[in-house]
């Protein structure tokens, strides 16, 4: 056994030496080093507790790693008893509204589910049907003392963006070729041209506009209302041309990211590849580490894949990885390394890596306003 034992000893001291020297082409890193250090130091010194170190102990802690691994896997699987639910049929009428003419033929119309783009999505939407969550998505575009009164419901379903502007006239006059006229900024695409309406004296109309994502960052939507109005004659004749500037509608970034999981190898992986790296510093209310980290994960969206075994139990500092993907195949990493001052409040940073720019900028904008508390 000590002969055994010194042949090992020899191999790993050339190994070291080989690492060391750089002559395979690239020096050996930190944690490798450690790792043969550390073995080095068990077999030069062998013994009871040793042998219990390796053979009883590091066995029961991989143990219950492994256990603990299948146990989520187990749980991350789909019923296999349940049935897949048919959302459509095979020779179901696909209606593509943007294709639509003035006189689309009646008998089509009669038989197409989706001509409501904003019904049809929110029916993917279970959770969303409830008045109280229409109210979230609900944004006032206008104030209630101008001319016209604007708001808007904001739906986002997969790659499309869902708009129905709600418009009043508030005004004791008619209102004619009334436009809602939209730009946006980002990679956000506009699907229609607007079209001209006419309002009566307190006569309201839902406008509905389609638009089009192609990544995930956060997205501006503005514009502004235009209508002819024939109370005033302006100086040159004719009718007196208005606008009314809408407020910025801000899409969230959470709305196309999603938890999702993968092998402590593969996020090491990515976070060695990504090259767009946002650091937030720490600033907050919390003054617990594990109270603020799943603050940030219910801010964000992201799953920790950290197991809970290495965060049990109480200490001043936590250091876990958070990981999400975007409806576009786009991976979001996250570290987040806290620790706890005498004073009793946390310090530390948020680091979040992609391999694009937009979803690292957006991330980070939205843990800035959130990290605070859950007031915020």
């Amino acid at each position: 056994a000590t002969m055994l034992a010194a042949d090992v000893m020899l191999i790993l001291t050339g190994l070291l030496q080989l690492g060391k020297a750089g002559g395979a082409g690239a020096t050996i890193d930190a944690d490798s080093q450690e790792r043969l250090q550390t073995y080095l130091h068990l077999l030069s010194s062998p013994g009871e507790e040793v042998q219990a170190l390796c053979l009883v102990h590091c066995r029961e802690v991989f143990s219950a790693m492994l256990r603990e691994r299948a146990g989520q896997e187990e749980a991350e699987k789909p019923a296999k008893d349940v049935a897949p639910e048919v959302h459509r049929q095979a020779d179901d009428l696909i209606s593509v509204r943007q294709l639509k003419g003035g006189k689309s033929d009646t008998a089509a119309l009669e038989l197409d589910d989706d001509d409501d783009p904003v019904s049809s999505a929110a029916g993917a939407f279970t959770g969303e049907l409830d008045f109280a969550a229409r109210l979230k998505r609900v944004t006032q575009l206008t104030g209630l003392s101008d001319p016209v009164y604007a708001e808007a419901y904001v739906l986002v379903h997969s790659y499309d963006i869902m708009l129905d502007v709600l418009v009043i006239n508030q005004t004791q006059e008619p209102m004619t070729n009334l436009c809602l006229e939209l730009a946006t900024v980002g990679d956000l695409k506009l699907c229609e041209r607007p079209t001209a309406y006419t309002l009566a004296p307190a006569e309201s109309k839902h406008i509905k506009a389609n638009i089009k994502v192609s990544s995930t960052e956060t997205g501006i939507v503005f514009g502004s209302i235009v209508y002819d109005a024939h109370g005033s004659t302006p100086p040159g004749g004719g009718e007196n041309r208005n606008c009314v500037v809408l407020n910025d509608l801000h899409i969230d970034i959470m709305d196309y990211i999603a938890p999702a999981s993968c092998s402590d190898l593969a996020f090491r992986a990515m976070w060695a590849e990504f090259e767009w790296e946002n650091k937030v510093a720490v600033n907050t209310d919390i003054t617990e580490v594990k109270e603020f980290l799943e603050h940030v994960m219910k801010s964000t969206n992201m799953r920790c894949l950290t197991p809970p075994a290495a965060l049990e139990g109480e200490s001043g500092f936590l250091a876990a990885n958070l990981y999400a993907k975007s409806i576009f195949g786009e991976d979001a990493l996250v570290n987040c390394s806290v620790e706890k001052r005498l004073d009793g409040k946390i310090c530390g940073y948020i680091r979040i890596r992609s391999k694009t720019q937009g979803i690292a900028l957006s991330l980070g904008d939205k843990i800035t306003l959130k990290q605070k508390g859950p007031a915020c």
